[in-house]
């Protein structure tokens, strides 16, 4: 006969759901929610890069209020970790270069 304890430990395991952090980052607003934790910023856009040959990662554009310059953020799809951070002009800016 088998024991209650078991069957309910049993059914607690193949209902349980995977951990958010042992999956890997598969929408636009999961990188750009890291991103943001990451840098403080307002993810602007977020778009899939190649990463390491075979995996890939999300690039996302943030700005960070009250600076004249924001980030751009590779997040690693993987580890779920922002793998390069680069300053950049800030992202969105309606202004047109002055062409020579």
């Amino acid at each position: 006969m088998i024991r209650p304890a078991l069957l309910l430990a049993l059914a607690a395991s193949l209902g349980a759901a995977v951990p958010t952090r042992a999956r890997p980052v598969r929408t636009a607003s999961e990188a750009r929610a890291i991103a943001e934790k990451e840098t403080g910023g307002i993810a602007v856009s977020a778009r899939r890069v190649p990463l390491n040959g075979a995996t890939c990662g999300w690039q996302v554009d943030l700005e960070v209020p009250g600076e004249d310059r924001g980030w751009r953020c590779i997040v690693d799809a993987d580890t779920r970790s922002v793998h390069t951070r680069t300053r950049i002009p800030p992202p969105g800016s309606t202004k047109k270069r002055k062409q020579s």
